[in-house]
């Protein structure tokens, strides 16, 4: 899980910070302004966190403590854990498992090379840290931002890559929003 966590209101961060601390600052940012509500996103996918805040502040505190680290329950099955390799679905044409099949060491070795192969080339690299720029900014602006001025247009600009007109259009949003956009957008440029 991420260790860092940040709290917005739809016009500002309250913080960035543990979970715990993002979790406690939503909690008394709610119980003064009952109008508002707050997200509290992990920094690290953008996901919403989906905490209880009912109760009193401690109550708070243990909840955000004992937070599931992951929604997706460990499976044990094929592979060798100890040593890091987890055995997953992969699926593919038959024309691609007999490919796979005619390799030197079989599928399994051919799809390591060819990933590690994939992982040292600079232009997949790069078009992938560009693609997750895009995603993480996608869902922190679906989530935050939907409702402001321009919000379409943003994105439009996010996905042509038009740093400038992404820029614009995000002029009118709450300064915290609009500069946390601004920094899940960096790599996509």
């Amino acid at each position: 899980m991420s260790l860092s966590f940040s709290a917005f209101t739809p016009k500002q961060c309250l913080i960035t910070g543990s979970l715990e601390e993002a979790a406690l600052a939503a909690f008394h940012h709610l119980k003064s302004q009952s109008a508002e509500s707050v997200l509290i996103f992990n920094d690290e996918t953008y996901t919403i966190m989906d905490i209880d805040l009912s109760g009193d502040a401690e109550l708070v505190k243990r909840k955000a403590a004992s937070y599931p680290a992951s929604n997706t329950p460990t499976k044990k099955g094929p592979g060798r854990p100890k040593l890091g390799v987890v055995g997953k679905e992969v699926t593919l044409l038959p024309r691609h498992w007999e490919w796979l099949a005619s390799q030197k060491g079989g599928p399994s070795v051919t799809l390591r090379k060819l990933i590690d192969a994939a992982r040292r080339d600079p232009q997949i690299n790069e078009q992938n840290n560009r693609e997750q720029a895009q995603n993480l900014t996608y869902k922190f602006c679906h989530a935050i931002a939907g409702d402001l001025p321009g919000y379409e247009e943003a994105l439009r600009c996010l996905y042509a890559k038009d740093e400038a007109g992404f820029s614009g259009q995000l002029s009118e949003w709450p300064v915290d929003i609009a500069g946390r956009a601004k920094f899940l957008a960096q790599a996509a440029w």
